[in-house]
């Protein structure tokens, strides 16, 4: 049914590659590239074992538009799923303009030298796309992703009017290293150590980082202590859903975790500046990420499993409801299946499933999309038959 090109050869690509191979019926020719071509080798190579499905590898530059161009011209994707860093987008976008290619990513642009997560840059991109004919698909992973597409349902099925949204995110798996995190150091870090940011009644408040926190109860988990934190979704949501008079996102981190995250802000290891070195210039958080242990490497020993859902309030029919959507991933589960830990398999699946909806002919339009915009169901039903299942619940007195 159609040709994809996957950018980007880590844990996500991983899953991704994995996930397409697994459906042939709608992925008929399939290429992996990074700038490591060897590591694409290795996951083909296993792709290959596993399902004996072949897939194309290729050395690619996410940061070289003109890179790029010379390899979707000598490819020719229907398709381009990145999941490469979160600060090559718009090369990358830039690329299928000049080529005709489709583009769907997991994570908003974000500047290399700055930690600011907006989706303006990409929306800007919107009345080009519409020109091209060609459809863009943002934020395709969980969360971003299969949050917004919860929250979708929620509108389409059980709340004529959404108020309050709170998407809460539980990692309760041990992967048995000191410190390590789960997605590229890099954007991880960047990500959790920014201010927090939640809206309410219509207007972004901003908290220091961690200054909301408390314990929430985790379906099959039990209490985590969970912190508000800035997450891209919030955006795109109280943009397309204007009756949310409050929208927060909340995470899980364990007390020795925050503890590393505080001693490496402290001596400087989460700068993303340059800073002179033997003679040559290097960026202290690019110099961790070489030195952490690879998020693609950890899922071996991992145990436990991933919550992550959407507990919403609003009214149905004049009156006030309550509805949470969920889902919980094992680590062990998605280490059998690809090789990989449970944040990579959770993002990784939704990305090919989004791909999916586009070749179907489900999500296809002209113009620059977040997920929340195109039709929930045919993702939704998705879900359940390709290994993230997902549970509803409704009339509970949410805690948040």
């Amino acid at each position: 049914m159609g040709k994809v090109l996957i950018i980007g050869a880590g844990g996500v690509g991983t899953v991704v590659a994995h996930k397409v191979a697994q459906n042939t019926n709608v992925f008929t020719e399939i290429m992996l590239a990074s700038r490591t071509k060897s590591k694409c080798d290795a996951i083909a190579a296993d792709v290959k074992r596993r399902w004996g499905v072949a897939i194309q590898t290729a050395k690619v530059d996410a940061d070289s538009v003109a890179e790029l161009v010379e390899l979707f011209y000598n490819y020719r994707p229907e398709l381009v799923i990145n999941v490469a860093l979160p600060y090559q987008d718009l090369a990358i976008m830039d690329a299928c303009l000049k080529c005709g290619v489709h583009y769907l990513d997991t994570a908003n642009y974000e500047p290399k030298d700055e930690a600011k997560f907006e989706y303006k840059w990409q929306w800007a991109y919107k009345e080009k796309f519409e020109k091209a004919g060609l459809t863009a698909i943002l934020g395709c992973g969980f969360d971003p992703g299969v949050t917004s597409i919860f929250t979708a349902h929620a509108a389409k099925h059980h709340l004529d009017e959404i108020h309050y949204l709170d998407i809460v995110d539980c990692n309760a798996g041990d992967h048995g290293k000191a410190f390590a995190t789960n997605f590229n150091p890099e954007i991880n870090i960047r990500e959790v150590t920014q201010k927090g940011k939640y809206w309410e009644n219509g207007r972004w408040v901003e908290t220091e980082p961690h200054e909301i926190h408390k314990p929430l109860n985790y379906p099959e988990i039990g209490p985590k202590e969970s912190y508000v934190i800035y997450h891209e979704e919030l955006e795109s949501l109280v943009k397309n859903f204007p009756t949310i008079k409050r929208a927060r996102f909340w995470m899980t981190f364990g007390q020795e975790y925050l503890t590393h995250l505080r001693v490496i802000q402290n001596i400087g290891m989460a700068r993303i500046d340059e800073v002179e070195f033997n003679g040559q210039k290097i960026v202290p958080i690019q110099f961790l990420k070489a030195v952490l242990p690879d998020p693609g490497e950890l899922g071996e020993h991992y145990t436990g499993m991933t919550s992550i859902g959407c507990r919403i309030r609003g009214m149905k029919d004049g009156k006030e409801r309550t509805y949470y959507v969920y889902n919980n991933c094992s680590h062990e589960a998605a280490y059998k299946e690809t090789g990989t830990q449970g944040v990579s398999y959770t993002t990784g699946v939704p990305a090919m499933i989004g791909a999916m909806m586009f070749l179907k002919g489900e999500w296809r339009k002209p113009g620059v999309f977040n997920v929340e915009e195109f039709n929930p169901e045919p993702f939704m039903e998705q879900l359940n038959k390709q290994g993230l299942p997902w549970h509803e619940l409704s009339g509970l007195d949410l805690e948040v």
